[in-house]
Order: C-alpha cells, then structure tokens, then sequence
C-alpha cells in the first residue's frame, strides 16, 4: 500500500502499474505538453456545482457519478493526485475520494513542480482511459455545512480554519457581498502551508506551523476558503495529520453572500 503522501522517486517505480489511476490537475496547457506517463487529466470545474453564489459546493451525485465514470473509476484501483500549483486542487480531490468513500489513495508531494526536478519520466501523450460504470453514494461525514459552522460557534468545540489570505480574512480584500472571517476563525493562508524551496512540498514542520496557530488537532477542525479550492489543501494537511477534519464546500462565497451569518474583521 502507499502512503497518503507520497514522494516522486517511490511513485517512479510504480509507473505502468495497473493497480494505479494516476490524476493530473495541473494546467490543460501544462498537461498537453508534459504530464506524468499514462496520467488522465481533469478540470478543476469537474469537481466543483458551479452554482452561484457558492460554486465551490460538491457536484450532484449524477455528475459526480458522470465524472468518474469519465476518468475509468475503479475502487479497486489505489488512486494517486497531483497538480502544478502546490496541492490546492489535488486535495480537493483527496476530499471527493473522501466522499465517495474511496480510502485507496495518494497525493504527489510537490506535484509537478517536484516531479520535473527530480528528472523522473514524462510524456506528451493524451491518455484516455475505458469509461466504467459507478454506483457511488456521499458520506456526509467529511463535508461541513453552513449550520454545522453555526452550531460549533455556540459550542466553542470545534477549530475553524480559515486558509484564505490575511487581507480576506481581515476584510480588506473582498470577494463576497460581505467580507470578513467566521468569529473565532484561525487563519493560516494555504501557502504558508507550502516549502517552495522544496519545490512545492508541504512543509516539513507544518504541524509544529499548525500548533503555533493554535489548530493542534485537539478539536475537530473545518476548514474552508473562498470556494474549497485552497482548503483542499489544508484538508489534506490535516488528513495526513490524523486530525479529524471536515471542509466547508460552501466556504466564504456561501458565508459571505448570506447576510443572516455572523462575521468579524479583525
């Protein structure tokens, strides 16, 4: 079995194993002309509803079952998600697998960014794969609602983990009818999460990151961004952690475009 995640040189000897489903999310432009041999690429806007306000919330199961049908989902197969950006959409993709009750998989560590400058195999192939058949079914145990984050707020039980930038968190920058953060949030932007020395790793002292700010895993934590995209990220930070953890798929573009929710700016 392979580790949730999983460094370039270990996944090398695995290429052409056909146990393995390898995802690429990387850019369609990268993808066409570099990509990890035998890879099926995969549009951020397959994984999302598109549905304003909040366009990050999960898809219908019709489409979701449509996708995955599309890209030969097999739950036997051990499925490995990278992208070029430093994890942000391929943790959005750990978090689906979550969803469909899938517990086969891998994230790349550093992505492409890693990938290419460790020298490993690359191909320009299109790849396509034979269409299969699901019959999935959601766990909402891993998905978070807007009234689950108002009940924690009475109860003081859970950690909200905000993975937007400080300006949106403080309400400077704004991308909903109202800005600002959940009362009592913890923010630690997504890319703080990141070791770009490392070629996009995740931080080799991220929990030791994580504590300074107060999310020590202790609580249950939801995590949330602007549209689940960053905090598929920092889901699956804390999914490697073994924190228990949720995310937030209508994140702020849900919360901030309510105007009965509660909100502080500073």
């Amino acid at each position: 079995m392979l580790p949730l995640l999983l460094e370039p040189a270990a996944l090398g000897k695995h290429l052409g194993d056909e146990n393995i489903l390898i995802i690429d999310l990387c850019n369609t432009e990268l993808y066409q002309q570099v990509h990890l041999p035998g890879a099926i690429h995969v549009t951020p806007q397959e994984l999302v509803s598109g549905i304003a306000p909040a366009v990050g919330k999960l898809p219908s199961l019709a489409r979701l079952q449509a996708f995955f049908n599309r890209i030969g989902y097999d739950s036997d197969k051990h499925i490995i998600v990278y992208d070029d950006e430093g994890g942000g959409w391929a943790g959005r993709f750990i978090w689906t697998l979550d969803v469909i009750g899938h517990d086969k998989m891998s994230y790349l560590d550093g992505g492409m960014h890693a990938w290419l400058a460790e020298k490993l195999p690359v191909s320009n192939e299109i790849n396509e794969t034979t269409p299969t058949n699901t019959n999935l079914t959601i766990d909402h145990a891993y998905i978070a609602s807007q009234q689950d984050i108002l009940d924690s707020l009475d109860k003081h039980d859970t950690d909200i983990w905000d993975a937007r930038s400080a300006l949106e968190y403080t309400g400077q920058r704004q991308s909903s009818a109202r800005s600002g953060h959940i009362p009592g949030a913890i923010n630690l932007d997504w890319m703080d999460t990141i070791d770009q020395a490392r070629n996009f790793r995740i931080r080799a002292d991220i929990k030791q990151v994580l504590a300074s700010h107060g999310i020590s895993g202790n609580k249950p934590i939801i995590t949330h961004c602007q549209t689940h995209h960053r905090s598929g990220l920092t889901y699956l930070i804390g999914k490697i952690l073994g924190f228990d953890i949720r995310a937030y798929d209508g994140s702020w573009a849900e919360w901030g475009n309510d105007p009965t929710t509660p909100i502080e700016t500073s």
